[in-house]
């Protein structure tokens, strides 16, 4: 097949681009040129921003189109206006399972009801924003490329070459050991997939010829405790300890969500974690162990929002205090 990928230079679009070239397509990158240079040199690289001229699009066939960051709904319109009709092929949108809007009951489908997307579309994109606009972009999408569209709904993407760093502070504040402070209750919902199964997992709906969309998450019942301990099995030393601290006491003590990375403290996120994922299985998804993906995460330098080690070391003090 002949793909275009809008953003194949970082995390997703990477991986994706990575497992089309090993297996013979023809892959064109879109980007910008700031993460991409000397990376993937098999592939065909177009340097422009899909915010400004996009004429280096036209004229172009593909048999699919991968777009993996498209985060506002005229992104998606301004890509269509500039591929001519039907030249695009099967179109994938990667989207999330934030377009949802709050779940009837836990294992709920790809059916169930999604954010209002009719709506005017937001300036920037915030915690409050990001769903709506997520499923703004799937309602163009569909009305841009058609019925056959791809939507592809993941829930938190971990693994190599991820710039959020999210999932990669537990690896790194578990490969210190000691007393570790856990956030909220091990039973929180929490689903996550690592960026190589995903990618590797959109080609194969793309060389079927799927459509539709579909959850790319870790089958419920998981939970932050589930992922702590899978990390620490990979990698903290001898004698390391999880210590779980109430949500409240992290709140009355002015403990930010982003500190935490991951810890799924709003209501909203941890409805929406429990999404079951049983289509995408059915067509071939596979789910590499947590443990393993932790293993493979590269050392970092640690991201200034997140909990500080003399930080840490106080709030653990101030809990076993409270709880004396």
């Amino acid at each position: 097949m002949r793909i275009l990928v809008i953003g194949g230079t970082r995390f997703i679009g990477f991986h994706f681009a990575e497992a089309a070239l090993a297996a013979g397509h023809e892959v064109t990158l879109l980007h910008r040129g700031r993460s991409g240079a000397g990376l993937l040199p098999d592939a065909e690289h177009l340097i422009a921003d899909r915010d400004d001229d996009l004429s280096a699009l036209r004229g172009r066939n593909w048999d699919a189109t991968v777009d993996t960051c498209a985060y506002f709904p005229r992104q998606v319109w301004k890509l269509a206006a500039n591929v001519d009709p039907g030249a695009a092929g099967r179109y994938l949108l990667v989207s999330t399972l934030s377009v949802y809007d709050e779940p009837a009951a836990p294992g709920y489908a790809e059916d169930s009801p999604l954010l209002p997307s009719n709506g005017p579309e937001a300036e920037e994109v915030t915690a409050a924003t990001y769903g709506v606009l997520k499923a703004q972009c799937e309602r163009a999408a569909r009305q841009a490329f058609g019925p056959e569209t791809l939507l592809v709904r993941p829930t938190y993407v971990i693994g190599p070459r991820d710039y959020t760093h999210r999932f990669d502070y537990w690896v790194q504040r578990l490969t210190r050991g000691g007393e570790v402070l856990a956030p909220g209750r091990p039973d929180a919902p929490l689903q996550v997939v690592d960026a190589r199964d995903l990618a590797a997992w959109m080609l194969a709906l793309l060389e079927q010829g799927a459509s539709g969309p579909y959850h790319a998450a870790t089958p419920p019942p998981f939970g932050m405790g589930d992922l702590l301990d899978a990390v620490a099995s990979a990698v903290a030393p001898p004698g390391t300890t999880l210590t779980w601290v109430d949500e409240d006491f992290l709140r009355a003590t002015d403990v930010p969500d982003r500190a935490l990375p991951l810890w799924p403290a709003n209501p909203a996120v941890r409805a929406t974690s429990t999404a079951d994922p049983a289509a995408a299985l059915a067509t071939g998804l596979v789910l590499r162990p947590v443990a393993e993906t932790a293993r493979d995460i590269e050392p970092f330098e640690p991201q200034p929002e997140t909990l500080a080690p003399d930080r840490e070391a106080e709030l653990l003090a101030a809990w076993h205090a409270r709880q004396a």
